[in-house]
């Protein structure tokens, strides 16, 4: 795992914390992952890693947010691709976060932990989402504000919508990549086009 901060700059201690308690939980499980044992991959004190983190659970969401940035770069890249055709930008943007959610080790150990402490890192995903969803569709509030749609008052809900179908596809895939893009596109282009 490497920080997002590297392209944005030297990575700090923060960083070097979140990306390896990202390391440890893809080979050991988050139940297993304390803050001792981050400390001590990271090569710094326990208390550097509260200091710089807080407790646990703000652990797991800055794992979850710095891997959402991941998410995040090639949603902005796809938009960058397609600066005048929305829905292409969509159906991109949502392939490419499908097919990066397939081999993604991190969203796979927080998918597949079932018992015990593990449970703390999924509802960060599905239930308790609020953090994640509201950064994700700043994002494609932002993305979507240059192309002209003629639903105003209602463009907040319509990328609520999107932003929760792709979510929804990254949990628990029922097609292959290019096959749920196509059809989110086309669900995108009659919901933000009508």
């Amino acid at each position: 795992m490497t920080s997002g901060a590297e392209a944005d700059g030297p990575v700090t201690t923060r960083d070097r914390i979140i990306d390896g308690a990202s390391t440890l939980t893809t080979e050991h499980g988050w139940a297993w992952v304390t803050m001792s044992k981050v400390a001590e991959h990271v090569g710094v004190s326990r208390q550097t890693v509260y200091n710089e983190i807080g407790n646990k659970s703000a652990l797991a969401e800055a794992m979850i947010l710095e891997e959402l940035a991941r998410f995040l770069d090639l949603v902005n890249h796809a938009f960058d691709e397609h600066p005048t055709e929305m829905v292409n930008a969509i159906r991109e943007a949502s392939r490419a976060v499908l097919v990066f959610a397939q081999d993604n080790p991190l969203l796979h150990a927080v998918v597949s932990a079932t018992h015990g402490a593990d449970t703390e890192l999924l509802p960060l995903l599905t239930t308790h989402s609020e953090s994640l969803l509201g950064v994700a569709k700043l994002v494609v509030a932002e993305r979507v504000a240059p192309y002209e749609l003629q639903l105003a008052e209602k463009l907040e809900p319509a990328i609520d919508m999107v932003v929760r179908l792709v979510l929804s596809h990254v949990m628990q895939p029922s097609g292959t990549p290019d096959e749920t893009a196509d059809d989110i596109a086309w669900i995108a282009d009659r919901v933000l086009r009508s």
